[in-house]
Parts: structure tokens; sequence; C-alpha cells
């Protein structure tokens, strides 16, 4: 490790900065969406092959601009990724997330070195040193390594530090090989990605939607399975492709008929998963998700107790998508704040208990 290069940057041709800057860009939301992937299929190898390509690429780039920083910060975390992609580790809940903080404190400085801003706040020589002795670490104590790390550099400890290893975790799709439950999901991702199609407005909705569900989930220690979540984040909304687009792509007030209409699509997508072996879990919740406490919900009128957890998560993510889209045009900050206070003055439409854990997410969000 060259400390200079990490308590005291150089930047000799920063149009090589500006090519890095942009190609970092590229491969950060990846390795965001890889990992969160991971977290419900860990034996995924085309998506750890992935994730590892990335990081990979931006040391590469790195190295190629002359960031001498971002190599310091990626060379570790590549060696974290070739034992894990070797068998050697498990990739848990807190060693993701020291990742994610690592690829975003390099954004972060990318960003200060262009534009000259002090790098102090980011703690940079903490989080390298940090890093290499995560890489160094043995298996037993990755996890320790990982939540030292991040308190280290953050100055909280991590919410999640007593995280259950995903590569150890019990799934109830007991029924079939991990492999085949990747594959489907794939397929179940496809779908999805057919409906973001129908619409510009729905671009990049799934993976959102995604991310809220799962971090959501893991505020509560995860009660619910997240590779049946995660399935039914892919699936909830598949129904309305059965249903005319008149209809479902609608921008002014809908006719009492076309209500009963899209009322109809929960149905469709329940239907395809639940004859699919080992997904009857994400069937319940995308059957229910537009189900509400009080039972003035649909299609079954259902009220809180009949309601399973992840068709309460899956009600509120997708409430606040529809509310991020329809105030979009204030900005995306201002959106987001709209949004958070539109979804918690529906004490009736949604599960108080799951407001709490989503108003966290949010709030991370925003902060960072």
């Amino acid at each position: 490790m060259d400390i200079r290069a990490i308590i005291a940057p150089v930047i000799a041709d920063k149009a090589a900065l500006e090519e890095f800057i942009e190609a970092l860009s590229d491969h950060a939301p990846n390795i965001e969406r890889d990992i969160s992937r991971l977290k419900s299929t860990p034996g995924d190898r085309e998506v750890i092959s992935s994730l590892f390509r990335s990081i990979h690429n931006i040391k590469g780039d790195a190295a190629l601009c002359k960031v001498d920083l971002a190599v310091s910060i990626v060379h570790p975390i590549e060696t974290v990724l070739a034992r894990f992609r070797n068998d050697e580790i498990v990739f848990s809940d807190i060693l993701a997330e020291a990742v994610l903080l690592a690829i975003d404190r390099l954004e972060l400085a990318a960003e200060g070195l262009h534009s000259g801003r002090s790098l102090d706040g980011l703690r940079l020589l903490v989080l390298v040193q940090g890093l290499e002795k995560l890489a160094l670490a043995t298996a037993p104590a990755m996890d320790e390594c990982a939540c030292e790390l991040i308190e280290a550099v953050t100055g909280f400890r991590p919410a999640i530090a007593a995280s259950i290893q995903i590569r150890g975790r019990v799934s109830s799709i007991s029924s079939k090989s991990r492999s085949q439950a990747a594959a489907d999901l794939r397929f179940f991702r496809t779908l999805a990605d057919q409906l973001e199609a129908r619409s510009l407005l729905f671009k990049g909705r799934t993976m959102r939607l995604l991310r809220l569900a799962m971090e959501t989930n893991q505020m509560m220690d995860k009660p619910v399975d997240p590779m049946q979540l995660e399935a039914a984040v892919y699936m909830h909304d598949i129904g309305m492709m059965f249903l005319p687009e008149s209809v479902w792509l609608k921008i002014e007030r809908m006719s009492e008929e076309e209500k009963q209409i899209m009322h109809t699509h929960p149905d469709f997508a329940a239907g395809l998963l639940s004859r699919m072996d080992g997904w009857s879990e994400a069937a319940e919740m995308v059957a229910q998700h537009h189900e509400m406490p009080d039972g003035e919900g649909y299609p079954s009128g259902l009220v809180t107790m009949q309601i399973c957890a992840g068709a309460k998560i899956l009600a509120i993510v997708d409430a606040f998508e529809a509310v991020m889209l329809k105030h979009i045009n204030r900005g995306r900050n201002r959106s987001v704040l709209r949004a958070i206070a539109e979804i918690n003055a529906c004490d009736n439409q949604f599960s108080p208990e799951w407001i709490a854990p989503f108003n966290q997410v949010i709030r991370r969000t925003v902060e960072a």
C-alpha cells in the first residue's frame, strides 16, 4: 500500500481522471445489482463472475488512468471476491455492506479529486487498511472484520453485525436445486424487463423496487425468505400484461369498470407462480400485495392477520414507487420527500410494523 497515494493523492492527468469517473459510473450500478442478487441467490456463478469482473475492470481502468487511490481501494476487494469465487469464504450481508461502502467512498473520492474538494472526511486510509485486513482474514473472522471496517469508516456499528451468512441460509425452496431456482429468477426478471419496456416511465423500476424490498426485509432481520421476495418483486405486476394496455397504461382517472379490470391482475401472476414448483410463498405475496389491513384492498378483502409479511413489504414499496412517479417532475429529492410523506399518511393502507423499517431505508438512501 502506497500511503501517499491515499492521504495525498495527486492527479497529473485530469482528462484521464474524467475517463475513469465515467467508467466507474458504468460499473457501480452493476455492482449494486449483482450484490443485491447474491443476497438471494448466493450460488449463482454467473452473478459471482459478473461481480468479480466489474471490480477487476475498475482496477484495470484505475491503473490505466493512473488513479492510484482507486487501485489501493479496489485491489483488496478483488482479493476478497476471488476468495468467495473459489469457495474459501461465504458472502454474508455484512461483507456485502463493506464492499458497497468501499465503492461508495471510491465514487465520492473520485468526484472530490475532480472538483478539488478535500477528501479528509472520507477516512480513506482507514478504509484501505480495513479492506486489506479483510482480504487476509480467516473465514470465521470475515464478518467481524467487515463490521469493524464499517464502524471505523462511518462511526456507526452496523445493524446487521450479527448477520446470517447468505450461503448458509436455509431456503424454503427445498424441492429444486439452487441453480434451478436461480434460473427461475432470471426468467422472472426477463418478464419484468418486458413489462418495463412497455413504458419509458418504468425504466429501472424493477431494480428500485427490489432494493427497497430487500433492504426493508433486512431491517427486520429477514422474516421473509429473500429468494421468494425477489421472485414476488419481479412477478407482482406481470398480470398487467394480460390486461388491455388502454387500461393499465392510462394516465387519466380510471372508470369503475376499468378499476375492476385492474383488480384482476394479481391473480394472473400468482396463478403462474403457484403452478411452478417451489414458488408458493412468492405466489401468496403477489396475490395479496394490494390487500389492506382494514379489509378494503383487493382481490379478496383480507385483513391484517391474513396478509403475509412479504405482501405487506411489496405493498409499501410498490406504492412508494407509484407516488415517486407521480411527483418526479418536482426533482428526485423533493419527490422522495413527498412520496414518503404520503406513505406515512396512509395509516389504513399499509401495515404499521413495516412502515418504520421502510422509513429507515429511505432515510439512509436520502442521507447517502
